[in-house]
């Protein structure tokens, strides 16, 4: 799980250029376990932007380094809120899907974001 944190970590930094804490680890899914001597495989991405946080898609594989196949092991979201020099949060560059792949990560991640805000509000409301 740290590895998952640190790959979104760089992919947020890398977006916004600037420095970035987590705010939240929406979902991890474990699809498969990765037993020891298989190689794994990280990747990630910035799935949506919003004023100052984003969400970020990491996508774990495992490999078997014998036969190269390849199976997806786990899929997490990770929020992340960009931080200023006086470490509070701060703007970040909207993102710009282009491709049908961004664009449907992009329409789904907008869609977590969206449940995320109702849950938030619906457990305030009830611990008032």
């Amino acid at each position: 799980m740290s590895w998952i944190d640190l790959v979104a970590a760089m992919v947020a930094q890398r977006h916004c250029g600037r420095k970035v804490v987590t705010v939240s680890i929406d979902r991890m899914s474990f699809i498969a376990p990765c037993h020891i001597g298989e190689h794994v495989l990280l990747r990630a991405s910035v799935n949506y932007v919003g004023h100052t946080s984003m969400e970020v898609g990491v996508q774990v594989l495992k490999e078997n380094p014998y036969t190269d196949g390849r199976q997806r092991a786990t899929t997490a979201y990770l929020t992340f809120v960009a931080l200023d020099a006086q470490e509070r949060p701060t703007p970040i560059p909207p993102l710009k899907p282009e491709t049908p792949d961004e664009l449907r990560r992009f329409e789904n991640a907008k869609l977590r974001v969206t449940a995320r805000k109702e849950l938030l509000t619906r457990l305030r409301h009830n611990a008032a």
